[in-house]
């Protein structure tokens, strides 16, 4: 029994402590401006942490379905972005063959490349154009930055067409406007670099000239901007050997056109006949 009295007055003492506290914490909460302010603190420091912590968690929550969206809009925008570049290309290839058109003698058709080899000595091209296209064999390839190529075979839909970087390949190129002439070949190393042979030792020139097509030839159009000179050594004491850096970018290449001489068979032809005589 006396236990039991003992804890009831226990209970009723922490009871009358606990009472008193709030008591006291009223009091000074309705009776003092300074003891009143520093309790509204802390009770809205309180909340803006419970608060801060909420909106925390929620965008926690929330961060995987932004990232998704972010995503699905990239790719959006990645695909409207091609198809712009796409326009823009083919914008550009009609601009080269509206401008060369006026040359005379040659029809231009755009076409974009689905292989292209770089790192070999014999390099080549596959073009989505052919013979259903009018693309025809020994059709010279072209961009707004120079020779490319030449079509060498040609199936119904596709084109095999032999690169500018192959050992095999030449071209008749031309200093300046009205320079000397000569073949130009790739220097078998840079896919930047070539190299303009037998320029008679007469004619000047100098770095950063620029070099063309000759229009010696029934396959390319004349005055094609191909690269500019870089420098140039005497060989055998009698001609030139210029280096050219080329305009055109073999890494990035995507579209080209592909040009048609229309007299190219009558020319072959008379050259023919010459021969047999």
């Amino acid at each position: 029994m006396a236990a039991g009295k003992k804890i009831a007055g226990a209970i009723i003492t922490a009871a009358i402590f606990i009472g008193m506290e709030v008591a006291a914490l009223s009091l000074l909460r309705h009776n003092g401006e300074v003891q009143n302010l520093y309790i509204s603190k802390g009770i809205h420091a309180f909340q803006a942490k419970t608060w801060g912590w909420s909106e925390s968690v929620g965008e926690y929550f929330s961060l995987r379905s932004t990232n998704e969206q972010l995503a699905q809009e990239n790719h959006i925008l990645s695909q409207k972005l091609k198809a712009y570049e796409h326009l823009a290309q083919q914008a550009m290839t009609d601009s080269i063959a509206s401008s060369y058109s006026q040359v005379g003698g040659f029809t231009y058709l755009p076409a974009s490349i689905m292989k292209i080899s770089r790192n070999r000595q014999h390099n080549y091209i596959i073009l989505d154009k052919g013979s259903d296209d009018g693309v025809q064999p020994h059709s010279g390839i072209i961009s707004s930055q120079g020779v490319i190529g030449i079509v060498d075979a040609v199936s119904r839909h596709y084109s095999y067409a032999i690169s500018f970087m192959n050992s095999e390949f030449s071209v008749s190129a031309r200093l300046g406007r009205d320079g000397a002439s000569g073949p130009m070949i790739w220097d078998g190393r840079s896919s930047r670099s070539a190299i303009l042979g037998q320029i008679p030792l007469q004619h000047k020139f100098a770095p950063g000239d620029t070099v063309y097509t000759s229009g010696y030839s029934s396959i390319f159009p004349p005055d094609i901007p191909i690269g500019t000179v870089r420098d140039s050594k005497v060989v055998n004491g009698a001609t030139y050997e210029v280096g050219v850096d080329l305009l055109q970018d073999f890494s990035a290449l995507r579209y080209v056109t592909v040009v048609c001489s229309r007299g190219r068979d009558e020319i072959t032809e008379l050259e023919n006949r010459e021969g047999l005589r």
